[in-house]
């Protein structure tokens, strides 16, 4: 007697047998005993989810007779008469399933609905199955519409497919339409445990889980790999033996590179890539089981303690739990949504490893800076506790009057200071260099508003709150002769002149002698294509902060701007302007940049360019007799 495989072996033969779809199971089961039938059906789904399964079923509730032969239309066949036995042996006359995708002309469905015309030969219904409807020509779908939209008391239609998409609106609008969905993996896993106690073959829970994830929904590829995991493993499944015939990475290299990632260890990262080429372990089930892992990982950052989805032991649940507290939730989630993409990736690298590395250690390469050597607790909420206590005093002292300064930020985190109503201009001291000496001398130059002339200043005139050691590079100290720094707000021996009112909406910018230097310099590289990519970046969005003879200092806002092969071109490009220098760039705010003036001088034009379109005197007119108005956006201004 010859083998039959699981997946025929233990097709559903009545509806209670179905897995993993009730709301299909449940609407046919009332229309058959209410016997409200509709006379055309339409079952989609995904690949090994029951749409003919549902249709052999559905065919032998309509035509049962029962085992005295008495029966009627019923929503429970009994398997057992001669139109139940025909039908699950695919001879009963009066069902016919029509394969789609090789009778797919007009030729073919025209000889379907010839027979039509004639009554069932000894059943209670003709059926006719479809399968793959989608792949009929738009001609063979024209010519059943009319026998679809209007077919004889005794004649169903069942059509089933797997892309809904490409079945005309016409052929959908006269069919009842179910959904079959993918089924969840652990009710795969509940299955195939069902069917193994069935078949006596021992089996592990892990290798159950590995093969229900494997088969992605569809209950026939389980089965089917469920068939050749049993021949692989010598009549029982092993996970090792599952893991090793599915191709699946062990769970302790996720693991391994999940924790590297964690403290930022680019070199243990790398090892385990080469472990996994060297055991020939696909790249994309690694990033698979990693997204599975960092979802679990999220889980527990968010809600301690939760239990697997699936309710079933995950042997690594401590392991998980012990990275889900060490990896904060933000880098986390970022790492998440590179396993989720990186898996697009793959197909374009030269090899699948090489692409593998890249989208792990894109990771190390957007790491805040801060994070590295910092622990997890600087990353909670409790990182406010922390905040030293000279900063907590300048919260609450009084507001200082503005000054005509630039807007300077320390590069750590600063407690809000209230302003006043009126747009102000706020100057912060920043601490320079060591080779870079600044006088401590401050003035205000900038009227102050009516509301705060009588306001109290504190009695010292430096900085309100301290900077903390860390925050500000700790450059090597050198004995070159000062050339120019950007100076402090309030110098005396600094002059200081206004630049033009900033439109509204964009803080406006105090002009200094640096920030024309710098402007001046970066725009000429830029015009003559010396920089480009990540170091034209660096150069618009920087600050000038300090010059000496042989080392600048420029701030930027970003950790990713500040990579040594940027700072080391833009020293190489202003070269050919004269200036051989080295360049030390530190992060804070940044009140003066070349790309802030571009931005500021794009707002001037474009107010300029609608005050000029407003005052139009023919613009006016019309806006005045017609009607007309002007689309907020649409008026761009453009150079000359």
């Amino acid at each position: 007697m010859s083998y039959v495989v699981l997946a025929r072996k233990y097709r559903p033969r009545n509806f209670t047998e179905m897995v993993g779809q009730g709301h299909v199971v449940q609407a046919l089961s009332n229309a058959l005993t209410t016997q409200r039938l509709h006379h055309a059906y339409l079952f989609t789904g995904t690949r090994g989810v029951g749409k003919t399964t549902v249709s052999r079923i559905l065919a032998k509730s309509l035509n049962c007779t029962g085992p005295d032969g008495q029966g009627g239309i019923t929503a429970q066949p009994c398997g057992v008469c001669p139109a139940c036995r025909d039908i699950d042996a695919g001879r009963f006359v009066d069902y016919t399933e029509l394969d789609a995708a090789s009778n797919r002309g007009v030729d073919e469905i025209s000889q379907l609905l010839e027979q039509s015309a004639y009554k069932p030969v000894v059943g209670r219904f003709k059926v006719f199955m479809i399968d793959e409807v989608h792949m009929l020509s738009s001609t063979a779908f024209n010519a059943m519409l009319k026998t679809l939209e209007e077919p004889p008391e005794y004649l169903k239609f069942v059509l089933a497919t797997t892309d809904p998409q490409k079945v005309p609106v016409t052929v959908l609008s006269r069919c009842l339409q179910f959904n079959l969905r993918p089924m969840a993996p652990e009710t795969v896993q509940a299955h195939l445990l069902q069917v193994l106690q069935t078949e006596q073959v021992p089996a592990d829970t892990q290798a159950l889980r590995l093969i229900s994830r494997a088969a992605r929904g569809s209950m026939r590829d389980a089965l089917s790999l469920t068939d050749q995991a049993i021949a692989f493993g010598g009549g029982q499944l092993q996970e090792a033996t599952v893991r090793q015939m599915l191709g699946a990475v062990d769970r302790s290299y996720v693991l391994r590179l999940i924790d590297a990632l964690a403290r930022a260890d680019g070199a243990t990262v790398v090892d385990t890539i080469d472990a996994l080429r060297l055991n020939g372990l696909n790249a994309a089930t690694t990033l698979e089981d990693m997204t599975g892992v960092l979802q679990r990982m999220a889980v527990l950052q968010a809600v301690p303690g939760r239990a697997p989805a699936d309710g079933l032991e995950d042997p690594d649940e401590v392991e998980i739990e012990r990275l889900a507290g060490s990896l904060p939730a933000d880098e986390t989630q970022l790492l998440y949504s590179l396993c989720l993409h990186g898996r697009a990736e793959l197909g374009l690298a030269p090899d699948e490893y090489a692409g593998l590395t890249m989208v792990l250690l894109r990771l190390l390469a957007f790491k805040p800076a801060s994070s590295v050597n910092a622990t997890a607790e600087k990353k909670t909420l409790k990182s406010a506790e922390a905040m030293p206590q000279k900063a907590a005093e300048a919260a609450s002292a009084p507001v200082r009057a503005p000054v005509a300064a630039p807007v300077v930020a320390a590069p750590a985190p600063r407690p809000a200071v209230l302003a006043p109503p009126a747009p102000v201009v706020v100057a912060v001291p920043v601490p320079r260099p060591a080779a870079v000496a600044a006088p401590t001398t401050h003035t205000a130059q900038a009227a102050t508003p009516p509301e705060l002339d009588d306001a109290p200043w504190p009695e010292d005139d430096g900085p309100p709150w301290e900077e903390p050691a860390e925050t500000a590079p700790a450059p090597s100290r050198t004995v070159a002769i000062p050339v120019r720094d950007a100076g402090e707000p309030g110098r005396a021996d600094q002059p200081q002149v206004r630049a033009p009112a900033a439109p509204a909406g964009l803080a406006p910018i105090v002009s200094s002698e640096e920030g024309d230097f710098w402007f001046d310099a970066v725009m000429q590289l830029v015009r003559n294509e010396t920089i480009s990519a990540l170091v034209r970046e660096l150069g618009l969005q920087s600050q000038l902060v300090a010059r000496d003879t042989d080392r600048w200092v420029l701030r930027v806002e970003r950790e990713s701007l500040n990579q040594g092969n940027s700072r080391e071109r833009l020293a190489t490009a202003l070269q050919t302007l004269g200036h051989t220098v080295r360049l030390v760039v530190e992060i804070g705010s940044v009140a003066d940049s070349p790309a802030k003036r571009l931005a500021l001088e794009a707002e001037r034009l474009q107010r300029e360019a609608e005050a000029q379109i407003m005052g139009d005197p023919f613009v006016q007119t019309m806006m005045r007799d017609f009607g007309g108005r002007i689309v907020p956006g649409t008026l761009k201004a453009t150079r000359v």
